[in-house]
């Protein structure tokens, strides 16, 4: 990773958190408008489905279908979740699965943190969540991990304009902002709100997915990592959070695979694609192949007490 890779993505830490220090200042002396509330609402499920639909499900794993239209649509949607280009990302999450929670693994609380302790589990945390983009980031190799994507010149095209996303991401909202109120202040709120607040909170989300879901969770079903789904983080991740689920099914275009009781608003999105023809040849797990290999499903045989000689 260069110097200037690095900077870059330390002040796209930093700088959402300070945004988030001067919104609480301003909530707590001015409050917060209906415009600000809907702004922050509308751009984080746009950007966060960009991620959820686009950049997870449908790129990095080929969940389903579509037309390039749509496909890119949600990369540039995604984009301006400010995680990374499509390439970037696409090729890091499918490392990710290549060598989940082993060495190799961008972004895993458990590879290079073994010994146990809380210094060790806390270092592995934070390294998950934060410390990998100041390291491992755009690392992985897209012509080994995502070579469908460079083949595709429209992708090429959203991937080298990412800084372009990134300025519209924050200007969406400044200009929306602005005409909705007619004010520069109704502006720089929206900037404030539904720019820098939403970007901050949409990275923590996503990161904790990295982090969290794989320290955390129930995991019913039988895998070699330490995936876990993490119930509390499932509506404000879009359903991510079942990430136990997830890495046991990964081309699964449904995450919380117990209908009702996981709840999965990507999936949902999904769904209603699907019914109105954006979208095809969805991938769905049956319930069959999932108690397979549900945790007990498939106990080893018996071994027989060898019988000594005149018994």
């Amino acid at each position: 990773m260069t110097r200037l890779h690095r900077n870059v993505n330390i002040a796209a830490v930093v700088l959402p958190f300070a945004a988030l220090l001067i919104a609480a200042y301003v909530l707590w002396g001015h409050g917060l408008s209906w415009v600000d509330v809907g702004l922050t609402i509308g751009m984080y499920m746009l950007t966060g489905l960009g991620i959820t639909v686009g950049y997870h499900r449908m790129l990095t794993h080929r969940a389903f279908q579509t037309s390039k239209p749509v496909e890119y649509f949600f990369a540039s949607a995604g984009s301006m979740a400010v995680q990374g280009s499509p390439i970037e990302w696409v090729a890091d999450h499918r490392k990710h699965h290549a060598h989940t929670d082993e060495e190799g693994d961008p972004h895993s609380p458990h590879a290079g943190f073994a010994g146990g302790g809380v210094g060790n589990a806390l270092r592995g945390l934070f390294h998950a969540h934060v410390g990998w983009l100041w390291v491992n980031e755009g690392r992985a190799g897209a012509r080994k991990y995502a070579p469908d994507l460079l083949e595709d010149p429209g992708m090429r095209r959203i991937s080298k304009a990412f800084p372009y996303f990134v300025l519209a991401s924050l200007a969406i909202p400044t200009v929306l902002g602005g005409l909705i109120t007619w004010s520069w202040q109704g502006a720089l709120s929206g900037l404030l709100w539904a720019g820098f607040v939403r970007i901050f909170f949409l990275h923590h989300i996503t990161w904790s997915v990295n982090s969290v879901c794989h320290f955390l969770g129930s995991r019913p079903f039988e895998i070699d990592d330490k995936s876990g789904n993490v119930a509390w983080l499932a509506i404000f991740s879009m359903g991510e959070a079942w990430h136990h689920n997830h890495h046991a099914f990964p081309r699964s275009a449904v995450h919380g695979l117990r209908s009702w009781r996981q709840i999965d608003i990507t999936a949902s999105v999904i769904y209603l694609m699907e019914k109105t023809g954006l979208i095809w040849n969805v991938v769905r797990i049956t319930p069959e192949r999932q108690a397979q290999k549900l945790v007990g499903a498939n106990p080893p045989a018996k071994q027989r007490t060898p019988v000594a000689a005149g018994d």
